[in-house]
This record gives C-alpha cells, structure tokens and sequence, in this order.
C-alpha cells in the first residue's frame, strides 16, 4: 500500500501524536508531501486530529473488504456466491446491470469500496464516499410480473433493516418505500431496477446504500440533518463485511419465503419495523396531495393512508414524507 510507511508510523505511537517534523524525518519527505498524504488518506475514509505543536493523530481507519472475509460472513446458497469487489466505480448499478445483461447468474454481487456517481431513487445522487459505507447493487432473475416489483423493493427493506439491527442492535425502522431511518433521519436507501420484457421481468438489480462508519464530518453541510450513520448511532465501527454477510443471509432468506408464501409475511413484517405507520405523512405525486395517517400496507404493497375527510386513499408511487 502507497500510504503503509506512515500508517506504520502511527501504529507504533498508539494513539499518540506525531508532529509533522518527525514524520518528515523518519520518511525522508518535505512537510508538504506529509500534509498531502494526509488527506489522501483522509479522502480515503481515514480520520486524523490535527492540533497545533502536536502534530497528528490517527483517530479512525477504516475496515478494508478482503475477498476472503467477506466470503466467509455470506453464509448463502446464492445470494453473493458471485462476488465483484471494485476499490472505485461510479455506481454498483451500473456495474451489476451490465453484469445482468452479460448473463450473470442471479445472486451475483458487485461492491465498491467507493462510487463517484452514486444512483438514488427518482433521479437522484448518493452520497458515497470510500472506506465508511457499503456500495452494492445484487443481480435478481425473479420470474414475477413487473406489477409485483414494489413488493420486492419491500421485501429488500425488511431484510436490510432487520441485518442492521442484528448486527448493530440499534433501532432502524422503514419509511415507504425504500428508506430506512434511525431517529427520523436517513442511514440507508434501497434502489431496484428492473429490465422487463413481455410485461415480465428479465432481470432486477437491487442497490443497496448504508451509511456504515460515516461521522458527522464526513457528510455536506445539507446532508447533516437528514442524514445519519451506524457508527454514529451505535457509538462504534461497524464491520462493513460482517453486516454485508447478514444483509445477504437476511435477504436470500426473505426472498426464498416468498417465492413459498408470497408476500403475505413479508408485509406484516414490514409493518412490524415500520417507521412511517402511525405517523402523518403527505406525498405529492402527478400533482396530487395526499395527506393524513398511515395505516398500512395494502396487498400489493402500496402505503394505505387516513386522510382528515375521512377516506383511505393508497399511494403507489411518488415520494412520502414524514410530516410528524
């Protein structure tokens, strides 16, 4: 590794400081060469405390995927038994989808260290950064009409927020569709998309964003509200391939009992960790407001909300936000 001089360096101190001038002199480079080493490694998810006649400490660094632990914590039949480890990409999807379009067999998973354009729902970016989150997007081949889509974006939420609550034991919940919170703020989204041909669905990549080991500092200035991570939570790291073990046991587990039961159990599980029922909510979607309290899941998937009038009215599509 280009930076393990240095990492060595700080290892022998323990938590301890080291001015730059000592590290300038022990590796033989100018001070602006230790500065810039940094924050490379500071780009790369690593956290250093800079104080003034002291030096730097090395406070943070993070887990880094080794092949081998992450086969052993996927304890699954099929479900990332075909492993793509990438140190970058722009997005896990795009990656998994032309994986998909090549013929690659269902369960095959693509993980990135880092994207630099990750995907969101409806268009939008995710926030990505290396080291302190997992980037992954999971090739589907389920023989299912496109109407049952929404059911598995459902069932890939249990699944996520059950493993996060395994393996972290910190109280995540489910806002519909795809999001899952902790204290009302964002720790993780979940993105499927499907390639669909005769009304039927030819392939589905699941994409699956978690802020694992993020601090408050890592995030932009309009993300800190909204935003939060399992480090932060938990109040301690968290093994990126330990939870990435669990979602894939959590998910092909999910995924078997409802080619079996269908999405009966599956729903009535989703409520159970629903952070949304309960809750006033409003979604805006082809210009009309819907507005009242959730309720439910309908059988198709669809969020069932009481409005003020009165009435049940269930959304399918569009973005529902928590209002209280």
């Amino acid at each position: 590794m280009k930076f393990k001089l240095l990492l060595d360096l700080f290892d022998e101190k323990s938590n301890g400081f080291l001015s730059g001038e000592e590290i300038s002199n022990r590796l033989s480079i100018s001070r602006a060469a230790v500065w810039k080493q940094i924050n490379q490694l500071r780009e790369l998810g690593y956290e250093f405390e800079a104080v003034s006649r002291k030096g730097y400490r090395l406070l943070y660094k993070p887990d880094e995927y080794e092949h081998k632990d992450l086969m052993q914590n996927i304890n699954t039949a099929v479900f990332g038994s075909k492993l793509h480890l990438l140190e970058s990409t722009t997005s896990t999807q795009i990656e998994a989808i032309k994986l998909a379009e090549e013929g690659a067999e269902a369960g095959t998973l693509v993980i990135s260290d880092m994207q630099t354009s990750g995907r969101g729902r409806l268009g939008r970016s995710w926030f990505s950064p290396a080291g302190k989150g997992i980037w992954m997007s999971l090739v589907l081949r389920p023989e299912l009409p496109v109407r049952f889509m929404p059911q598995l974006t459902l069932l890939t939420g249990v699944a996520v927020c059950s493993a996060i609550r395994k393996v972290t034991g910190v109280e995540a919940g489910l806002k519909w569709p795809n999001d899952i919170l902790i204290g009302g703020r964002k720790v993780c989204g979940i993105l499927l998309e499907a390639a669909t041909e005769d009304n039927k669905v030819r392939y589905c990549i699941a994409g699956i964003g978690i802020d694992v080991n993020l601090s408050e500092q890592d995030y932009p200035e309009e993300l800190r509200s909204i935003a939060t991570s399992l480090r932060m939570e938990a109040g301690t790291s968290v093994s990126r391939s330990k939870l990435i073990g669990e979602v894939m046991n959590e998910l092909e587990t999910r995924y078997l009992q409802y080619e079996k039961e269908g999405f009966a159990p599956i729903l009535r599980e989703w409520e159970a960790l629903s952070a949304s029922i309960g809750k006033q909510v409003r979604s805006v979607a082809l210009n009309q407001v819907i507005e009242g309290t959730a309720i439910g899941l309908s059988d198709s998937g669809g969020l069932m909300v009481l409005t003020e009038e009165g009435t049940n009215s269930t959304i399918f599509s569009g973005e529902v936000e928590i209002i209280q």
